[in-house]
């Protein structure tokens, strides 16, 4: 089967009530239909062109950003670009260096292995890498102890696609090896407008302007959830409005699901009401915070938390987390008195 073929069963599949099948089918194949990141993808571009000039297998491409911006799409449209097949796999799949060396030994010329949250591998594994990227090569040990012995893997020169949303935890030398560093940033609503509007003409959905802005505005800057707001929104028109989306229609949609003017679902609003509400703006530590709203710490440290800091409503400091008077007045509340003055001790 072909790649447009292949393309066509994928967007037909989007037919079907499957969530995995919707985000195949709304991915962008090539770099040209890539919307945003125009820094990355012009870099990029440059990057796969010299190396399908020369008939060489690229350098290898780290991505880093926080989730839903994309990077396992753009490891896919690499693959595409450079007409090699794509393989897959993630940092907490490989715990073992013999788990990596299964994958490697299976390469062919020219492939691209995709590790995704590659920061998660374990450190035996990281230094097979290590020599695979460099030299293509890896010394397979078999037996153990004084026994043991070292049989050389040669492989053949391929590219591999790391994704990591923490690229601090990277050990040094695995960063160093990667030739090529893209750091994905959060989307403009502009270019989120666009992806929604794309994403509805694939799916044959009827929306306006004014709609697409709407979703895109609220979209947290993720394209991840754009597309997966988009298809709330659809189920809504499609059972309540006609089948098309309209402004008014989007705005009542994404009501319903709880999801406000500046895109702060549930969670956001239960943090920001409790830090407000129960603890008089903070300073809380953040295990407390969790209970008070019946989430586990890493719920809200990892889902709620860089948003709410991002939007500047919540700051944290070595005592706990504190609400900013933004956060105070996006509630309707009025800001205690001193409020304005956030303590000079913020840290992250």
């Amino acid at each position: 089967m072909n790649e447009e073929s292949d393309f066509e069963s994928i967007v037909a599949e989007a037919a079907q009530p499957h969530e995995s099948a919707y985000e195949q089918a709304l991915r962008p194949r090539t770099l040209d239909e890539l919307v945003g990141q125009d820094r990355v993808r012009e870099q990029l571009a440059l990057v796969l062109d010299a190396a399908v000039d020369r008939d060489r297998t690229p350098d290898h491409v780290l991505l880093s950003g926080p989730p839903g911006l994309g990077k396992t799409t753009i490891a896919m449209i690499i693959a595409h670009q450079l007409k090699a097949p794509l393989r897959l796999t993630s940092g907490p799949a490989i715990q073992h260096a013999g788990d990596l060396a299964a994958i490697l030994s299976g390469i062919n010329e020219g492939d691209v292995l995709f590790i995704d949250e590659i920061h998660r591998m374990s450190r035996p594994a990281e230094e097979l890498l290590y020599m695979a990227m460099e030299d293509f090569r890896v010394d397979v040990v078999v037996g153990k102890g004084p026994g043991a012995t070292a049989i050389p893997l040669e492989i053949p020169p391929f590219t591999v696609v790391g994704a990591t949303t923490r690229a601090g935890p990277l050990p040094g030398p695995l960063r160093d090896r990667f030739g090529f560093t893209a750091q994905l940033d959060y989307y403009e609503p502009a270019d989120l407008d666009r992806i929604v509007r794309r994403s509805a003409g694939l799916l044959d959905l009827e929306i306006t302007a004014e709609a697409s802005a709407e979703i895109g505005s609220r979209s947290r800057g993720t394209p991840r959830i754009a597309n997966r707001l988009l298809r709330r929104v659809r189920d809504y028109a499609e059972v309540r409005a006609g089948g098309v989306v309209d402004h008014e229609v989007a705005r009542a949609a994404l009501a319903l699901y709880e999801v406000d003017e500046l895109g702060l679902d549930r969670l956001d609003r239960a943090v920001l009401d409790a830090l407000c509400r129960h603890f008089g703006g903070g300073p809380v530590g953040i295990s407390t915070l969790a209970v008070a709203v019946s989430e586990e710490r890493e719920t809200v440290e990892e889902l709620a938390e860089p948003f709410l800091v991002r939007l500047g409503f919540l700051a944290r400091t070595p005592r706990g987390r504190i609400a900013t008077p933004a956060a105070w007045r996006h509630l309707g509340l009025t800001p205690p008195t001193g409020a304005d003055q956030l303590p000079l001790d913020v840290t992250d």
